[in-house]
């Protein structure tokens, strides 16, 4: 069973639609990438779920039941636009918001003292949110999202501003916390993070959800049938010894050794590349090229926007 059901929602303001009959089911302790371009939806997504602002149409539910008020208590959202109090001194700030989410002062106190001392941030308690940094406010607010222990947590570009060393921080405690039994929503637009961290994406352009899925199946769906090989002791063209219905799409050589890239048609595998190469030439190492998560990006919303869904492929 999923944990948070979209079933047909769709969104309005004035003339503008933001979201259309979009359906997503998020499992359990899974990490969720929910992926567009700017302006696709997903805020207006986020937003619903958030009980921020209503559908028109459709309904979220969350462990199959319809969103309610006190659904908040089990949603951590640590939206794009980061909102401290500048004013306020970070521990008094991180003691309210974490109340605000249900916890009892003293609760909210010891997991509090937890997280700032796992993040070595203990001498900020006392410290006003004006004289931190961008990425110092960034670590408190990462910590009051988490700090009650919610079953849903959304993230919103939470990678924004950091150095690649607390990046990396970040990273380790989302995997914990999806290993401790968290599920968690992600959005961003670093395709490399998509890869290394979602176990599922829906992608959404132009309020529409236009595709969705596994990250596995999804770039097994999107294989090209192209190869990378690496061959010596072959000076002549490549295209000379290929079958005809293969496509040498690149070719190039540094120190003897020849680096060429080779569609297959769908029909054909790598053994039916090597058998005709072999003959006269030697083969040192032959893999499949994948397309990544951005290459599909670019070309699912190319191809619903009326582009060659090929292009960043064939180039």
């Amino acid at each position: 069973m999923a944990i948070l059901t979209v079933n047909n929602v769709s969104k309005h303001f004035a003339a503008q639609t933001a979201l259309n009959k979009v359906s997503i089911e998020v499992p359990p302790q899974s990490i969720f990438g929910l992926l567009g371009p700017n302006g696709a939806g997903k805020t207006t997504l986020i937003r619903i779920i958030n009980q921020i602002t209503g559908p028109d149409e459709g309904e979220v539910l969350l462990e199959n039941q319809k969103l309610k008020p006190d659904h908040v208590y089990s949603i951590g959202y640590l939206p794009e636009e980061r909102g401290l109090y500048k004013k306020m001194a970070v521990g008094e700030q991180a003691l309210y918001l974490a109340q605000l989410k249900g916890m009892s002062h003293h609760d909210a106190l010891e997991k509090l003292k937890l997280w700032f001392r796992k993040f070595e941030i203990e001498s900020w308690w006392g410290k006003k949110v004006e004289e931190l940094s961008k990425g110092m406010q960034q670590k408190v607010q990462f910590i009051v999202t988490v700090v009650h222990e919610p079953k849903l947590l959304i993230f919103d570009e939470p990678f924004s501003g950091f150095d690649p060393i607390n990046v990396n921080l970040l990273k380790d405690e989302i995997l914990e916390l999806r290993r401790k039994g968290a599920t968690v929503i992600f959005s961003t637009h670093n395709m490399a993070s998509v890869e290394e961290l979602c176990d599922n994406i829906a992608l959404i352009n132009k309020a529409n959800k236009i595709l969705d899925g596994s990250v596995k199946e999804i770039k097994k769906r999107n294989r090209t049938n192209t190869f990378e090989l690496h061959y010596r002791d072959f000076e002549g063209d490549l295209r000379s010894v290929l079958n005809e219905k293969f496509t040498l799409v690149s070719d190039s050589r540094d120190d003897g050794l020849h680096t060429a890239v080779v569609k297959l048609p769908m029909d054909a595998g790598p053994n039916d590349l090597l058998a005709g190469m072999m003959p006269y030439t030697t083969i040192t190492s032959l893999s499949e090229i994948i397309p990544s998560m951005n290459d599909i990006f670019i070309n699912t919303v190319n191809s619903f926007n009326g582009g060659d869904p090929n292009d960043l492929l064939n180039n």
